[in-house]
């Protein structure tokens, strides 16, 4: 069937799709890179007539144009699955707020329980010859959010890479209402940082050398796993697979020294599986129309039985801070906002559960604050209003530049003693102090 009649007739300018947005509206604007544009734009016109518009997505790698005014938060709020940098900005002006939910629950947030969603828009490559508009590098929630929006507009950017995957990857023109053209911009990057630190390198060593051949891994972002990654690519691992939450260029760089072939996955044998992706251009370019690759709805990307069901499960990602119960955060530094739960604890739990499986969270030992002072990342307790993200009975290794510790399973004097000897030393006799003070310190151990 051809679907070019169909396409025409429901082809509109941006200005025309955004008349269907009323004040008070829920607005899905897409996730991540396939965050709107010119659809932005042309609400951020309509601003003065609206008031209490809800947007939402998530992870966001540009401005957006309705909170360019001063005074956007009277129009619009921003409500996030998962904060960003510029996200993080918007909450100081009080436009942008964290929605805190396990993201592998958001599809069914959306189907079963009441989510509010008048008007669901995000971009698009161009529709192929069967009818479908492919989510790109997105498929996460996505399908869900299509199954439950009153109104349903796409934006069609022909940079977007064309992602494959087995469901809920792209939906078909008859359930879109109205179709944009865009102006066609560069998919947004998120680049890895800067180039490693040497203590991104010490910890990066100390977790290769516990990957075993044939392991399936998940990367979290940030100068630590990318590290891992690039450690991995020189060594000489071999037929790694890939299973993860978010697909980072470590992994293109893995696949490419061949290092990575899924030989031994028990499900989806061969494929690298993620949710969503962001990184550069590099990246996109190797996504696209690969069949290797398998964009996958997030419930089943971080499903804790999906990650279970895959031996030697490697799970790697970084913390803001752990306090000596093993209690760790990774979303805020007291009540400051910083990213959000994501899938961290799933791949936690469901890591362990895996025959083989491990799961590092890893971080520097110390950070330094604006004044120059610097801080130890292993507290007595987490400052007061840090949300925990992975709980103390379900920590497994955590792994600093002074070493690697397994922690599961393990009374409170000894969590607090294995997490006081990977911390910097300067630190190590106030922690224990603190320690005896609440009580989880054995004297015998000094």
């Amino acid at each position: 069937m051809d679907f070019t009649e169909e396409y025409r007739q429901k082809l509109v300018s941006a200005d025309e799709a955004v008349k269907v947005i009323k004040s008070g509206d829920w607005v899905d604007y897409g996730w991540c890179t396939n965050t709107v544009d010119a659809l932005d734009k042309a609400l951020a016109k309509r601003t003065d007539e609206l008031k209490d518009v809800k947007l939402r997505g998530g992870i966001l790698l540009k401005p957006l144009a309705v909170f360019e005014r001063e005074d956007a938060g009277e129009h619009f709020t921003w409500n996030s699955w998962h904060m960003g940098g510029y996200e993080r900005k918007l909450i100081s002006r009080g436009c942008s707020f964290y929605a805190p939910i396990r993201y592998s629950e958001l599809p069914r947030y959306y189907r079963d329980l009441d989510c509010p969603d008048d008007v669901a828009m995000f971009q698009v490559p161009p529709m192929d010859k069967h009818g479908y508009f492919n989510f790109g590098p997105n498929a996460s929630h996505l399908g869900a959010m299509c199954e439950t929006a009153k109104h349903i507009i796409v934006e069609v950017n022909e940079n977007m890479p064309r992602c494959l995957g087995g469901t809920e990857c792209g939906i078909h023109i008859s359930k879109v209402d109205a179709i944009v053209e865009g102006d066609n911009p560069a998919i947004a990057e998120l680049g890895a940082g800067g180039p490693a630190t040497e203590v991104d390198k010490k910890v990066a060593q100390l977790i290769v050398d516990q990957i075993p051949n044939g392991a399936c891994l998940q990367l979290g972002i940030g100068g630590m796993p990318n590290a891992v990654g690039s450690l991995i690519a020189e060594s000489d691992l071999k037929d790694l697979g890939v299973h993860t939450e978010m697909y980072v260029d470590a992994f293109v760089d893995i696949a490419k020294a061949g290092r990575i072939t899924g030989a031994h996955k028990s499900i989806d044998r061969y494929r690298q599986v993620y949710a969503f992706a962001a990184g550069t251009k590099k990246m996109y370019d190797y996504l696209d129309d690969n069949p290797e690759l398998m964009s996958a709805p997030v419930d089943y990307t971080n499903g804790i039985t999906s990650i279970a069901a895959l031996d030697n499960f490697i799970s790697i990602n970084n913390c803001v801070d752990i306090d000596l119960f093993g209690q760790i955060s990774s979303e805020s530094s007291g009540i400051k906002q910083i990213s959000g739960a994501g899938g961290q604890l799933d791949f936690v739990m469901g890591a362990y559960l895996s025959k083989g499986g491990k799961s590092f969270v890893c971080c520097s030992s110390t950070f330094t604050d604006k004044q120059g002072q610097v801080h130890s990342r292993i507290r007595p307790t987490l400052e007061n209003g840090s949300i925990v993200t992975d709980t103390r009975a379900n920590t497994h290794y955590v792994v600093t530049e002074y070493g690697m510790v397994n922690i599961k399973g393990l009374s409170t004097w000894q969590k607090a003693e294995a997490l006081i000897s990977i911390a910097h030393p300067n630190f190590r006799d106030e922690l224990i102090a603190e320690a005896e003070k609440i009580h989880i310190w054995r004297r015998s151990n000094r």
